[in-house]
């Protein structure tokens, strides 16, 4: 009997301290109940850190106290009641407690910079410090008290909302917006990506990581828990930014143009790769997209190269068949002033080339050696160089005349050259000045054979037919366009100079009448040929300076491409 007393009046005594803690949390939840919608009171801020302290600890007292009045055996009915009874009390103060949370997790985003998306050991300021601790405090309560999953599903609906508001004030748009980029145009996607490299390497250099850290202050007292809670917030980002990538690229297909933004794709997430998998695991779906990601730029990179080389080696050579001509070819403009670009690339595409003979090696060994990925290929520049240089080589031989044949090549061989000694990175890829002497000397090589096609009937003619070859040699150039530049132009005018009027004065002196030309007029003549000063061009049909209409004869180019084919 004396045990069951004693038992009766435990009994009472819990209940009798579970009534004062429910009246004291009744009182507290009263006291900072947030009825005004004119202010949001918060308990922390306003009552300070004792006010709030009391609060939690009357809260989490009153959790405890319902869990020893629960597995009580007496009074059933009585127990019940109160039970009851404390169960909406505190609701009523995790209701408040939730509330609480808010405000603190946006005062944290009001004073993060560049709109909130992180707060990072190395970045909060002590305000923030402060703010956070606060926040641990809630949850741990919260958690206490047996309603942690409320706390945490507030926890990242609002750290969700706050990185998604930074990531697309950084992009200019909604990344989740991805749904949507196969029915864009290329240059919607194009103009997309311009922000998403910045804003990339941000969000995985340091957003994440910044995510992660106040995710393990928040609930420092479970890792597990953080984590969780750091996956449910980042996951879904994480694959919104990264299916832009998947985007840019999957849009890219072969077009040349677009090249330089898989190029740019591919140098990106090389970049945040390694911060994916430090802040996300290699396990991560984030991790295993990326890597996909980046194997597919790659992918596409090689093959849009290889398309560029085969449109290369298909367009047409009608263009040099024309009467006229013998002017620097818009291919050739086009290739080199792409090739010029392509080469600040030099890394990525070492890079890229390096992985596919690496995929290579790794597969099953039954490749061409002359596929694209092949050792063959790994210096895709110089290998399109080469191409072009075969392809003008062709060109040339569609025209008639075997005069303006050498112009033509004379004209480009320069060019090519000349756009390769320009670029410091371009000359190292091709060969460096190894391959330019060697080009040089296959220009000359084309200037003397068109002086000696050009002027044949001047060098070889013996008599008073020399002064009538002349003229007829000057009339025939002035019908041809002007040679490649200024630099071409004296070459051309020194060279034919060097041949032509020796041999005329020689012929002068035995055969010279007052009809002839003299020797000084002959070499005026040629001084005013091709863009030379004084030069008269009378009756001749002004040509472009890519010698043919260039639409007809060039690559099937956008009119980004275009810029490219007329620039210098």
């Amino acid at each position: 009997m004396a045990l069951v007393a004693m038992a009766s009046s435990s009994s009472r005594s819990t209940s009798a301290m579970l009534e004062e803690t429910v009246a004291d949390v009744a009182a507290l939840v009263e006291k900072w109940r947030s009825d005004d919608g004119r202010r949001r009171f918060s308990l922390f801020l306003d009552g300070g850190v004792a006010e709030a302290g009391r609060f939690m600890s009357a809260a989490v007292e009153l959790h405890r106290g319902m869990l020893v009045l629960a597995s009580d055996v007496e009074d059933v009915q009585e127990r019940g009641e109160r039970l009851v009874r404390a169960q909406e009390v505190l609701e009523d103060a995790m209701r408040r407690l939730q509330f609480e949370l808010e405000i603190l997790l946006s005062a944290v985003r009001s004073n993060a910079d560049d709109g909130g998306a992180a707060i990072s050991g190395h970045e909060v300021d002590d305000d923030d410090v402060v703010v956070v601790g606060h926040i641990r405090l809630v949850a741990e309560a919260m958690m206490a008290a047996g309603y942690g999953m409320e706390c945490v599903t507030t926890f990242k609906s609002h750290r969700r909302a706050e990185f998604a508001g930074a990531v697309r004030h950084l992009l200019g748009y909604a990344p989740s917006q991805h749904a949507h980029f196969r029915k864009l145009t290329w240059d919607d996607v194009d103009g997309k990506v311009q922000s998403w490299h910045t804003t990339a390497g941000y969000a995985f250099n340091f957003a994440f990581s910044g995510e992660r850290v106040l995710c393990h202050r928040v609930f420092a007292a479970d890792a597990r828990v953080a984590d969780r809670v750091f996956e449910g917030i980042a996951s879904d980002h994480a694959a919104d930014l990264l299916a832009v990538a998947e985007a840019a690229v999957a849009r890219a297909r072969r077009a040349p143009e677009r090249l330089f933004h898989v190029l740019d794709v591919h140098t990106t997430l090389v970049e945040i790769l390694p911060a994916i998998v430090c802040v996300l695991g290699d396990k991560s779906e984030a991790a295993v997209r990326a890597t996909a990601a980046l194997r597919n730029a790659g992918e596409a990179a090689r093959g849009i190269l290889v398309s560029f080389e085969e449109a290369i080696q298909k367009a047409t050579s009608k263009a040099a068949a024309a009467a006229t001509g013998g002017a620097v070819h818009p291919l050739a403009r086009y290739v080199m002033n792409y090739l010029v670009l392509l080469a600040d690339y030099e890394d990525t595409l070492a890079r890229i080339y390096q992985h596919g003979r690496g995929t290579q090696a790794s597969g099953s060994g039954s490749a061409s050696p002359h596929s694209p990925s092949s050792s063959s290929s790994s210096n895709p520049i110089g290998r399109i160089v080469s191409v072009l240089l075969r392809k003008l080589d062709a060109m040339a031989g569609r025209y008639r005349s075997p005069a303006v044949r050498s112009l033509f090549m004379a004209n480009n061989m320069h060019y090519v050259g000349k756009k390769v000694r320009g670029s410091s990175k371009l000359e190292g890829i091709v060969g460096g000045e190894d391959w330019t002497v060697a080009q040089t000397a296959e220009t000359r090589r084309h200037v003397d054979a068109f002086v000696h096609a050009a002027w044949r009937d001047v060098l070889v003619v013996s008599g008073e037919d020399a002064d009538a070859a002349v003229r007829e040699a000057v009339a025939a150039q002035r019908r041809w366009v002007v040679v490649a530049d200024d630099e071409m132009g004296d070459a051309m005018r020194a060279a034919a100079a060097a041949a032509v009027v020796p041999a005329y004065r020689a012929l002068y002196r035995r055969h010279g009448t007052a009809a002839w030309m003299t020797p000084g007029d002959v070499k005026a003549m040629i001084g005013r040929l091709f863009g030379g000063p004084r030069s008269s061009v009378t009756g001749a049909r002004p040509v472009a300076a890519g010698g043919v209409t260039p639409r007809r004869h060039r690559l099937r180019l956008t009119s980004s491409s275009e810029k490219l084919a007329h620039k210098q």
